[in-house]
């Protein structure tokens, strides 16, 4: 999209673009009204210790009170005891310099961000079988030109309406649509061929339809022996899964395994996608893989036209998990523990290679530990609101209240932010330069239209700004002005309500306000900074392609004008006068044999089963017109009046049994927690389940439910099944 600027505001045009033909959904549409919204954060805020209540104050005296709780928190307990919580909304720019800061300016192990609870579990499977996780090896329109395509967990008719025009193409085409979803949703209406699992159970489905491959002679044999190794031991597990007992487990039909077989083994081209659905389980990696392992047999990745690939889930779900944010990563997609790895990423960043800390730990285990013995004690949150998203959501709302310091840099007083003590307002993305990373692997250029508000900074300014304090305060090895943080609120209570009304009414600003960063030349932080932490984030790209050279995810040739010259750049890309790399896999895995791996893996069940006293299956999902844990998007109101709060969707069967009518409120409870919502009656869900969105705060709050179960090997919850009850509220 573009955006204009007028008298009345920012406007959203439409902009031809390969990936969406100028499509938006309703959120892109309406982006433009959080930009002016009177919720809108304008100035920062510091919980004063007296009355438990967020008050407006200067920059320095923020960002003081931050550094000195850091400080105090390790001088007491050590550098990992400070965390970092980040988000796969940030700019490639944002999230490499997250990593860095929480590397060398916190020196702490502890970093993650949203995106784990988003795409890990694909990306693990990715990085198992193929060698690299990259969403789509791929370009996008090649979904256009399949003549089966296979959708296994994804509703993107209501996640990421702008791909439904390459459904709709591939079908006016004569392909085959076949979804696989426990859900009747907007998407699985499309479809030509709709397989209704019960919830955690796509893992036997795939392995059903690749017995049925084999036995069928569809394998690709060639394939098989000339471009992949370990497939002798997948051959020997599938066979147990013959289609009837796959139907008796999942309760898909073996005529529809079957006929979903067929259509993926004498199809010319041929595509297997997987999104949430079938990767937010504690066994998300091993159903991922059975998905890429049916592709591999049938001799698809790599091949023109065909593939096997993830949809993400957030704005930067690629370029997000590419450079640092997550526990065992480096930029360029590099592993912390490899040597290599850390010589070339402490060279760029000027530190001896001994300095990095070591892998954290995954989103839902670092949450978990925090406020606990020996878990960190202070957590400081770009771009995510766990109070929401994470799963177990009250216990996690609880370590959030235990810590001794909380700051949330954020554009809105989030659910996660009014717990903060302090609260940093950030600009939006209208009005910052970057690069995010799409699906496909295209590194895209974000253009800013307008300066953020006087008192409103960047992500790259506050990360510069609270590293160049750290390194003046351990230079002189004295605490910096500002009051140190004692625990300013008893643990496990609510804080008192949130002062804010002059953050925002338009126009007035607070007396000693910090200058912007561009004025702060003749300050000692502000020479520190300049060195390690610019907040320019042309510079940032800039040393984000040499620390990602010679990584799976290369930008080091991707510049800022090749991006705005080729509509993109597909990494990795190793040099400027070189090619891009659109389609992965032609000739070579990225293995060190050049192989693909085939794995082994097998159904098990749910982490939780149903009971007689919670006798039935929830799961969550999304809606159209809300986003993530709705922090922005619950403020718009056409979205708020297309969505305006939570429900629960349950078969009228299931309804009738239980008394209930269509919107009568009702309470779902698991043995974590209960949420209620009012009901709301669907032929096209199962009756042993029920769905809810997991948009809502609240009384609403989905995730108060969902089981905190995770995969060893992702970290990925448990969102997508747990035992619940339902009765009438």
């Amino acid at each position: 999209m573009t955006l204009r600027a007028g008298d009345t505001g920012v406007t959203v045009h439409p902009r031809q673009f390969p990936t969406n033909r100028g499509g938006l959904c309703q959120k892109g549409w309406t982006a433009a009204e959080l930009l002016d919204h009177p919720d809108r954060l304008t100035t920062p805020l510091v919980r004063d210790p007296a009355t438990d209540t967020l008050r407006p104050a200067s920059w320095d005296t923020a960002l003081d009170r931050v550094v000195a709780g850091i400080r105090a928190v390790q001088a007491d307990a050590g550098r990992d005891a400070v965390a970092v919580f980040g988000g796969g909304g940030l700019t490639n720019e944002k999230a490499y310099a997250l990593g860095k800061f929480a590397r060398i300016g916190l020196r702490t192990r502890h970093i993650d961000y949203n995106g784990r609870f988003c795409m890990s579990s694909a990306a693990a499977a990715g990085m198992r079988a193929f060698g690299i996780d990259r969403g789509l090896p791929f370009p996008l329109a090649d979904l256009g030109r399949a003549d089966t395509l296979l959708l296994v967990g994804a509703n993107p008719a209501e996640t990421m309406p702008p791909l439904v025009r390459w459904l709709t193409e591939q079908r006016g085409n004569g392909g085959k649509l076949i979804v696989v979803d426990p859900r009747v949703t907007a998407t699985a209406r499309q479809a030509d061929l709709h397989l209704q699992p019960l919830p955690g159970t796509d893992l036997a489905v795939a392995n059903a339809l690749l017995h049925i491959a084999l036995t069928e002679g569809w394998v690709d044999r060639a394939y098989v022996a000339e471009r992949t190794t370990g497939f002798d031991a997948v051959r020997r597990g599938v066979a147990a899964w013959w289609p009837a007992r796959a139907e008796q487990l999942s309760g898909v039909p073996v005529a529809d395994l079957e006929a979903t077989a067929r259509a993926l083994g004498t199809g010319g081209r041929v595509i297997i996608l997987t999104a949430r659905g079938a990767e937010q389980h504690a066994k998300g990696v091993d159903t991922v893989t059975a998905y890429v392992n049916l592709a591999l047999a049938l001799g698809l990745p790599g091949r023109d036209g065909s593939g096997y690939g993830c949809l993400t889930g957030q704005g930067n779900g690629q370029g997000g998990r590419e450079h640092g944010q997550k526990a065992d990563q480096l930029p360029g997609y590099r592993k912390i523990d490899d040597p290599a790895a850390r010589e070339h990423v402490a060279g760029v960043w000027g530190v001896p290679a001994d300095e990095l800390p070591g892998p954290g730990v995954p989103a839902y285990q670092l949450l978990d530990a925090l406020g606990t013995p020996g878990g960190p004690r202070a957590l400081l949150v770009f771009g995510s609101n766990p109070v929401v998203s994470a799963p177990r959501a009250a216990r996690i709302e609880g370590r959030l209240r235990d810590l001794d310091l909380l700051v949330v840099a954020d554009l809105l007083l989030s659910e996660t932010a009014a717990l903060a003590d302090v609260v940093l307002p950030t600009a939006q993305w209208a009005e910052e330069d970057g690069t995010m990373t799409n699906l496909e692997g295209r590194v895209l250029r974000r253009r800013a239209l307008r300066p953020p508000p006087p008192d409103v900074r960047t992500d790259l300014a506050i990360i510069a700004g609270l590293a160049a304090r750290l390194a003046v305060a351990e230079a002189t090895d004295t605490a910096p002005a500002g009051t140190a943080p004692t625990t300013t609120r008893t643990p496990g209570t609510a804080p008192a309500g949130t002062a804010l009304a002059s953050t925002r009414t338009p126009g007035t600003e607070l007396a000693g306000t910090a200058p912007a960063p561009a004025e702060t030349a003749g300050r000692p932080e502000a020479a520190v900074s300049a060195g390690r932490f610019p907040t320019d984030p042309a510079a940032v790209f800039a040393e984000l392609r040499r620390a990602s050279a010679g990584g799976a995810a290369d930008y080091a040739g991707i510049s800022w004008d090749r991006i705005d010259a080729d509509d993109g750049v597909y990494w990795p890309c190793p040099t400027e006068d070189g090619p891009d790399t659109p389609r992965l896999f032609a000739d070579r895995f990225a293995t060190p044999d050049g192989r693909a791996r085939f794995h082994a893996v097998d159904h098990r069940p749910a982490a939780e089963q149903v009971c007689a006293t919670y006798p039935l299956h929830f799961t969550t999902g999304r809606v159209l017109a809300q986003y993530q844990s709705g922090a922005q998007t619950r403020r718009v109101a056409a979205l708020r009046r297309a969505a305006p709060e939570a429900f629960v969707e349950l078969h009228p069967d299931l309804a009738a049994r239980l008394g209930i009518d269509d919107g009568d409120p009702v309470r779902v409870t698991s043995r974590r927690g209960e949420f209620r919502a009012p009901a709301r009656l669907s032929a096209g869900i199962r009756p042993d389940t029920v769905f809810a969105p997991f948009h809502y705060a609240g009384a609403g709050r989905a995730n108060s439910v969902t089981n905190d179960a995770v995969d060893p090997i992702s970290g990925m919850p448990e969102f997508k099944i747990c035992a619940v009850r339902v009765e009438k509220a």
